[in-house]
């Protein structure tokens, strides 16, 4: 199966591509449903396609608002555009983008979105009747009911399936909460995940709220667990899924590092063993990055427990991203959370499985020693008997 990231802007893509992506999904600065990630203008939707294209990764474009007539002006040229610059497919959820892109880019590859809601092989077999090469399945169906859809389409007709990540409270994405409450468009990419805050019951009548206590942060009764599949994936792809989408634009940079990482190395595991009985040291590292409480979703048919979470937790912190491959045990690096020479570290690697790294000594750039890092994203050099690559990340358990 393809392993397909989010690459929500530069600094994402290249993780995702450098911890095993087979494919990303982006979006420019319009027409895509995340508007508060960093996404690209023109300029860096070619380079991105650019820079995937030279390490072997397709690049998916989310063309997937709900749009309204003024949104259509602008968007044929917009298409004509990606097909230009040659990315590998476009996302949509509304027939009348399909319809454009049909019309001005008929050689472009279109995936429909999981906003279409498939769940059943007639709205499939419609949409490929017009010429879409992928569905992106409603992400209540069940493992059963993928592999009886699958049984009822043509097999060059691709399968993509969510298998990790936050799982939006509407049915597949369509929500009007953001909407309501702000005005803002959850459906033309401005959802404020207003399904994230704090709510409390409070009587019409009177002024006491009453709050429904989940932990000592209150409650989030509209906010899902997390989607998590890694032990799964074995069925998934029996039941004839072609690519597995981790959710995660607007996630931060080490977290598509790790969340890729973990699900490139199960994939890896799944090709090479007849049963699927994932190791603990790959599960492990789902745990090590920002996370609500896990579950199956809908895979297994409905929940048997609650599926409402409350606040993120996070076992582990970001310290720094390699900058430069390690020259004779000197190597520069970003600093992202404050840590001090003389002080043990956890590696995430593509080459090695959590090895420690002694920081044996720091310097800024102008060469001067320093004991401790504590200046957001500055540049030091790191002295260590660890030799480290570009784009390894340091991280602390808290």
């Amino acid at each position: 199966m393809e392993l397909l990231a989010p690459a929500g802007d530069k600094d994402k893509l290249i993780m995702a591509i450098n911890y095993g992506a087979d494919a990303v999904y982006l979006a420019s600065t319009r027409f895509g449903l995340r508007s508060f990630a960093g996404n690209f203008d023109l300029d860096g939707l070619k380079w991105a396609v650019e820079y995937a294209h030279a390490h072997n990764v397709k690049v998916h474009v989310t063309v997937n608002i709900i749009p309204h007539e003024s949104d259509l002006s602008d968007l044929p040229s917009y298409i004509e555009y990606l097909s230009k610059i040659h990315v590998d497919a476009i996302i949509c959820a509304d027939l009348g983008v399909i319809s454009i892109a049909k019309r001005v880019a008929p050689n472009l590859p279109i995936h429909v979105s999981t906003q279409a809601n498939i769940t059943n092989s007639e709205s499939a077999l419609i949409y490929i009747g017009l010429g879409v090469k992928r569905l992106i399945l409603a992400r209540e169906m069940t493992i059963d009911e993928i592999a009886e859809l699958r049984s009822k389409i043509p097999n060059d007709i691709e399968l993509e399936a969510f298998v990790h990540g936050a799982m939006c409270i509407s049915y597949s994405g369509r929500c009007l909460l953001s909407n309501f409450f702000t005005g803002r468009d959850a459906n033309r990419g401005a959802c404020v995940q207003a399904c994230r805050w704090n709510y409390a019951i409070r009587e019409i009548n009177k002024e006491q709220e009453y709050p429904i206590e989940e932990d000592a942060h209150g409650t989030y009764i509209l906010n899902s667990k997390d989607l998590c599949m890694i032990d799964h994936l074995d069925k998934l792809e029996k039941a004839g899924v072609n690519s597995i989408k981790i959710e995660g634009r607007m996630k931060t940079e080490y977290y598509v590092a790790n969340v890729v990482n973990a699900y490139r190395l199960a994939l890896d595991y799944l090709k090479t063993h007849k049963e699927y009985n994932l190791p603990d040291f790959i599960r492990n590292e789902i745990y090590k990055s920002s996370h609500r409480d896990y579950s199956f979703g809908f895979y297994f048919g409905d929940p048997k427990e609650s599926l409402d979470s409350s606040l993120p937790v996070s076992e582990y912190e970001f310290i720094a991203v390699v900058l430069e491959d390690s020259i004779d045990g000197k190597t520069k690096v970003e600093m992202r959370n404050r840590f001090a020479s003389n002080t043990d570290l956890e590696l995430l690697s593509r080459l090695k499985n959590n090895e420690i790294v002694h920081i044996d000594s720091i310097e800024d750039e102008e060469g001067n020693v320093l004991s401790e890092c504590k200046i957001p994203k500055q540049q030091v050099y790191i002295y260590t008997s660890t030799p480290l690559k570009k784009y390894e990340i340091l991280r602390r358990k808290k």
